[in-house]
């Protein structure tokens, strides 16, 4: 798969801006801050609707307007698809395929793949577990764009239950009738948590291997990578605070994951029933729901020790792409079709590579039917991905696509 042609309007620094692209590697060169990421951000959140650098959509938009619209044509195999996402400030989003009426943007999800590489992706290893858990959810709904009910769902049950024990909290005291609420909204809880929590537990036993066949081939293999789940949702550990550092540790081998993959769906809801009940009196005091799938972690581990504090700055940046390359492997193998493959996305990210990985990705990822790439000096780029270069300058482009004022 490809994107043929981009058009923003509205977009970022772009009032409007229409780009040829085509398959092979396209690299965007520029100096810092003249609109580089931004035109390979919106190619992400065509395919994504969310974006690597913000968690909100209105940064999106050109200060003073009210819309931004992306607009791709696609192509897979011998069909073309023309994909438009309009982001709105005031009202819900909308999405367009193939010209047709407006439908909800969450419909035009999942008919771009990409896999985003970018220097963000250091706090994977290095940062909360939230980053953790965005990943494995963002890579389960690439594979199946109607997963995203469940992260919705779980979600919208969570956010009821919390105002919930924020009100019974407020209140000094919770009644009878609070009580017999929370035992309402627990049952909803484990039932779209245990469905979210199989799902994960499904996808870290896909990516496990991959994860471990990147790292190999972006390092001289001295070291193993390995993946951990690690659930509050379980007997062997404790949610006692509000705070992401007191999340449950992942330990590769300790039997948990194991226990938890070998539940069906209702035994892990009975099983989160359970754990919400021995959790109740200190969710209570805090006013905070301390236990299931919004509390996990993946545990990332280095030559068996746990990568985030141990790991050196190159480890961390291999750990980083090989969770990358372990999604764009695991969207090949579910994907065989002609032009079923992702477009691959490389924000900035050979600068901060010495030259040994920057070969070694360089190779990696140069077969892939399109390879986006930004960087601000040209030579920092491989050999293995030498391809067509777009000269990025404030404002828009002055080759291989047209600006509009």
């Amino acid at each position: 798969m490809y994107v043929e042609h981009l058009s923003l309007t509205g977009f970022r620094s772009y009032p409007q801006l229409d780009t040829d692209i085509g398959p092979g590697t396209t690299v965007f060169v520029g100096p810092n801050g003249v609109g580089k990421t931004n035109i390979v951000e919106a190619v992400g959140y065509l395919a994504s609707l969310s974006s690597h650098r913000v968690s909100t959509d209105r940064p999106l938009i050109t200060f003073g307007e009210n819309r931004a619209i992306i607009r791709g044509r696609l192509v897979r195999g011998e069909q073309r698809t023309t994909v438009e996402v309009e982001i709105n400030a005031e009202t819900a989003n909308r999405a367009r395929i193939n010209r047709s009426n407006p439908v909800r943007a969450r419909d035009a999800a999942g008919i771009l793949k990409t896999v985003l590489f970018a220097p963000e992706d250091l706090a994977l290893v290095k940062g909360d577990p939230s980053g953790r858990r965005r990943y494995l959810d963002d890579v389960m709904v690439s594979l199946l764009p109607h997963q995203s009910a469940l992260r919705a769902d779980y979600e919208r049950v969570l956010k009821q239950r919390n105002a919930l024990l924020k009100s019974g909290r407020a209140a000094g005291r919770f009644s009878a009738a609070h009580e017999s609420t929370l035992d309402v909204w627990d049952q909803h809880l484990a039932e779209a948590g245990a469905r979210l929590l199989s799902a994960r537990l499904v996808l870290v036993g896909q990516l496990r291997p991959l994860v471990q066949r990147a790292y190999a081939e972006l390092t001289d293999g001295s070291k193993s990578a390995e993946l951990a789940y690690a659930s509050s949702v379980s007997d062997s550990t404790t949610a006692d605070s509000g705070a992401d550092a007191d999340d449950p540790i992942a330990v590769p081998g300790d039997g948990t994951e194991n226990t938890l993959r070998g539940m069906d769906v209702p035994a892990l809801t009975q099983l989160f029933v359970d754990t919400l009940l021995r959790h109740r009196k200190k969710e209570l005091e805090r006013g905070l729901s301390l236990v299931g799938p919004h509390r996990d972690d993946l545990g990332l581990v280095l030559g068996g020790a746990p990568a985030k504090g141990y790991a050196s700055h190159g480890e961390t940046w291999s750990m980083a792409l090989a969770l990358r390359l372990a999604s764009y492997y695991l969207l090949l193998q579910e994907d065989r079709t002609p032009g079923g493959g992702p477009v691959l996305i490389l924000d900035d990210v050979f600068a901060e590579l010495d030259a040994e990985r920057r070969h070694r990705l360089a190779s990696i990822v140069a077969p892939a039917e399109q390879v986006l790439v930004t960087a601000a000096v040209g030579d920092d780029i491989p050999d293995a991905l030498v391809g067509r270069q777009i000269r990025v300058v404030s404002g828009g482009i002055d080759a291989g696509g047209t600006l509009h004022a």
